[in-house]
């Protein structure tokens, strides 16, 4: 990975875990804080820097594999998820790494290909039912 990868200018690009989809992130800087930018197609998704740090230390922790549970902001996550614990007031934000209200689900979709990229998980690619862990 170059350091420039993941600027704006050099967005990763990545695919969903299924690889149905593909998508851009970028990290930017939005009103002094740091956010990784996702932009699936015309559709922009804002997520606090930091998530990836603490969800690498919670797989970690975990130990294992770990459903990803990607659900949108307005439907429940399943319980003992990825998407379950981005919500969680019991992470170290207390809830919610999304920063656009009403965007802020599907952390367990667009972040795990991330964390991929990055070389801080592994990532299942099948059809449904994908699960993280960390390396």
């Amino acid at each position: 990975m170059t350091s420039d990868k993941g600027t704006e200018e050099n967005p990763w690009r990545l695919q969903t875990p299924p690889r149905t989809s593909d998508y851009e992130m970028y990290v930017d800087e939005r009103d002094g804080a740091k956010v990784i930018v996702c932009v699936v197609g015309k559709t922009t998704l804002l997520y606090d820097h930091r998530c990836l740090a603490d969800l690498h230390a919670m797989l970690k922790k975990h130990g294992d594999w770990m459903d990803l549970g990607s659900a949108d902001e307005q439907k429940p996550a399943k319980a003992g998820t990825v998407e379950a614990w981005e919500r969680s007031p019991d992470n170290p934000t207390g809830g919610w790494y999304g920063l656009k209200k009403g965007l802020r689900g599907q952390f367990g979709m667009y972040l795990p290909p991330l964390m991929e990229a990055l070389g801080f998980a592994e990532l299942e690619h099948n059809p449904r039912n994908n699960r993280l862990r960390a390396l």
